[in-house]
This record gives C-alpha cells, structure tokens and sequence, in this order.
C-alpha cells in the first residue's frame, strides 16, 4: 500500500497507475481508517484530500485512454459497499496535494520504484 509522490503520477508505468486507482478507491471505501505504516498520514487529513489525490490519478487515467468509472468524481462517493459521505467539507487544493509528500517521500519512492526495475 502507497501513495505515490505526485510529482511522479504522470511518469508511473500503467501497472502502478492503474495499481494506485485501486488503492484509492479501496482506501476512500471500506479501507478508509484502516491502519498501514505507508498510509497512515493519509487518515491525519480530511477525506477530501484523498479525492483530490485520485483525481490527479483518474485524470492520468483518462489521459492514457482509461476510463474509470466516473462516480469517483464525486467526493461523497465511497465505493458500491460502502454508504457514500452525507456531506464532506471541501479543502483548498495545495500542492502537494501532502505535506508528508516532500523531497524525502519523492527519494523514498523513486527508490521502492527502482527496487522494481522501475527507473523513472
């Protein structure tokens, strides 16, 4: 479980493109509050940081020729097992989009992409 950088989100491989919509919708669903080392931080944020985070992903999505499904796009939407959010107070976007994502992040993922053979 990770949240790329998102300096990196245009530059990632289709395999963890498409890999980090799935761990978006599972963590803006069911997964959300779960405990993980590599995403706790995430759940220190409003859930609309998250959507704002897919959104990036589901637009590189789109830019590639995917098609996710569009009720992503609503902020208030949480997956098809899960009750969808009454309301969600909207956050200025800012970037990046983390705080924790900083410099060091950016390095940590480059390396774990590397130890893929990944070498962006």
């Amino acid at each position: 479980m990770r949240l790329w950088h998102e300096a990196l989100i245009a530059k990632l491989p289709r395999q963890q493109l498409l890999g980090q919509h799935r761990e978006c919708a599972a963590l803006r669903g069911a997964g959300w509050g779960k405990k993980h080392a590599t995403v706790n931080y995430v759940f220190t944020h409003s859930p609309y940081k998250l959507f704002q985070y897919h959104q990036l992903i589901m637009t590189e999505m789109q830019k590639r020729g995917y098609k996710p499904d569009l009720l992503w796009c609503d902020p208030l939407y949480r997956g098809k097992n899960v009750p969808s959010y009454d309301s969600l107070d909207e956050v200025a976007l800012s970037h990046p989009i983390y705080p924790e994502h900083d410099a060091t992040y950016l390095d940590e993922c480059l390396k774990n992409l590397e130890s893929k053979d990944i070498f962006l």
